[in-house]
């Protein structure tokens, strides 16, 4: 079944033999109606088309894909395809589901409308092969590479999901979708790490798990706010995901986004979708009123959710998380959506989506920072993620703050892919230290890299600069394969009265290999990094 598949499958038991409307009478707890294409259709399929060798040295992925197109599905998958077509009328999300690694692209979404079934179905089976393709895609490739897994070895199920939501004029979304871990790497106030944070957004889930603009919250304390009204103006949901419902007849090879439609955030006003979702921000008193009685801009806070409990929808996060995570065993982390409208009974509906485990947790680590020499100290952070200790990295690449410029994060995306394929060809870990996001969508909050562009750094800093405020970086895709790999991943506010980089240690070292926006700086000897995982205390020294 694959990671995912099997995640479903849990989920499905758990729902079934869980009786989770005696704890949370007032909402509904389900999966999506859900089918999956198991892994030996996949090996029937490269084999029968006699795609092995045709594929595995091919490094042109639209070749690759035009290749899996042309291939057949089998006779018997396509009879089953054409009986499910016949009773699931609503868009569908094909997503992989592979042995290994599941965090590599974004599901094929299908408006599922078109009045021609044959059209209906090719576009279907198209998306399979595309899935299957997927595992031979740059992104996928640079992630085995780096991991030191053979491509050959990868098998890929595929899940064929009912995307939740309802239909909206020409669009259809979800209320909310999200994600939810059981560890929460950046508590604030009075949070401990183990109780989880939640990250919420209107619309479909991409935009959730690709980092953009979405409202964080604690599930156990979710009145708590850490900004400013004006930061949450600033940093609030723009723009939405929609299945684009006028594409009936949609080119798959365009990419995952053929299927989608960006909306701004004022049409799901328009469609109602919001009223329990916004605020208004005002002006005048620098405040924000819950709900969108009065004019002025809107604000994505979930309030009338969150602080007035509309529905129960932190707790809900917080009893699945907790239940979950006692029957996995280990940290979790959990996709899900919400349905605002109410069935019969009353009670909105939850779905369960996706849950996966967070490995990769190493052996508990102390630092006592009192302890540690002063003198020595390169870096010292009280917003660290990873645990353990790492002496076996002698170099650092960081962004020359002289150099940087916000609109120019494309070119410095192009810089560290080069820099980190050289680092690749070396056999090298190194430190990478930039301002804003790293691997962020947004161009303009930080540098807008995929995984494989900084796969060999071993430690990841964000730093924020004057008139450059950083919100760390939440548990998106990315972010996920950064912690299953137990790669130190730290925040430095410039603002902090306790974090810092001393510059100064490394600043007479000779540069090892210097770029418009980069530097390179190799150490005679390896930086001791050590994390403490549990208080999320990070330093490294020199």
């Amino acid at each position: 079944l694959g990671g995912k598949g099997r995640g479903l499958s849990f989920i499905s038991t758990l729902i079934h033999n869980f009786n989770f409307s005696e704890i949370l009478p007032n909402i509904k707890i389900r999966t999506p109606r859900t089918s999956i294409i198991g892994t030996d259709e996949f090996e029937n399929f490269m084999e029968s088309n006699n795609l092995h060798e045709q594929v595995y040295h091919e490094p042109n992925y639209q070749k690759v894909k035009q290749l899996f197109l042309e291939a057949t599905l089998s006779v018997s998958l396509m009879r089953k395809l054409r009986r499910y077509l016949k009773i699931i009328e609503k868009p569908l999300a094909i997503r992989s589901s592979s042995l290994f690694e599941d965090s590599l692209m974004q599901p094929y979404l299908l408006p599922n409308n078109h009045p021609d079934f044959e059209i209906r179905l090719k576009q279907l089976s198209d998306a399979i092969k595309l899935v299957f393709a997927s595992i031979f895609s740059p992104v996928a490739r640079g992630y085995f590479q780096a991991v030191n897994y053979k491509i050959e070895e990868e098998k890929m199920a595929v899940i064929i999901q009912e995307v939740v939501g309802n239909q909206f004029e020409q669009s259809y979304y979800p209320h909310i979708s999200g994600v939810a871990q059981s560890y929460n790497f950046y508590p604030f106030s009075h949070m401990k790490p183990e109780e989880g944070f939640a990250v919420i957004a209107t619309g479909l889930g991409k935009y959730v798990v690709e980092g953009e603009k979405t409202y964080r919250f604690s599930p156990k304390y979710p009145e708590l706010e850490i900004n400013s009204p004006h930061d949450q103006l600033k940093n609030s949901q723009v723009h939405f995901y929609a299945v684009d419902m006028r594409k009936n007849d949609i080119n798959l090879l365009e990419g995952e986004d053929a299927g989608l439609v960006t909306l701004d955030i004022y049409e799901a006003e328009k469609h109602g979708t919001l009223k329990h979702c916004a605020s208004v921000y005002d002006p005048n008193n620098d405040r924000i009123v819950p709900g969108l009685t009065l004019q002025g801009p809107r604000i994505i806070n979930f309030a009338n959710i969150l602080k007035y409990e509309y529905i129960p929808l932190a707790k809900t996060i917080q009893i699945v998380l907790d239940v979950v995570k006692e029957a996995m065993g280990s940290p979790v982390e959990i996709e899900f959506a919400v349905d605002l409208n109410f069935d019969s009974n009353y009670r909105a509906s939850f779905y369960l989506l996706q849950i996966k485990p967070l490995i990769g947790q190493a052996k508990d680590y102390e630092i006592e920072p009192a302890k540690l020499n002063k003198e020595k100290i390169f870096l010292y952070t009280e917003k660290g993620m990873g645990n353990g200790r790492n002496n076996n990295i002698s170099d650092i690449v960081f962004v020359k703050k002289e150099t940087f410029d916000k609109t120019k994060t494309l070119e410095m995306a192009a810089e560290i892919d080069k820099i980190n394929s050289k680092m690749i060809a070396s056999g090298k870990k190194y430190l990478l230290v930039g301002p804003g996001r790293w691997g962020t969508r947004d161009r303009f909050i930080g540098i807008p890299v995929n995984w494989p562009q900084i796969s060999n750094a071993q430690v990841i800093v964000e730093t924020s600069m004057e008139d450059y405020p950083l919100d760390g970086s939440l548990g998106s895709h990315f972010f996920h394969n950064v912690t299953s790999m137990n790669i130190g991943y730290f925040t430095i506010l410039h603002t902090s009265p306790t974090d810092y980089i001393n510059w100064n240690l490394i600043k007479h070292l000779p540069v090892e290999n210097e770029t418009r926006y980069f530097k390179h700086i190799k150490l005679d000897k390896p930086f001791d990094i050590l994390m403490d995982g549990k208080k999320r205390i990070a330093a490294i020294l020199i």
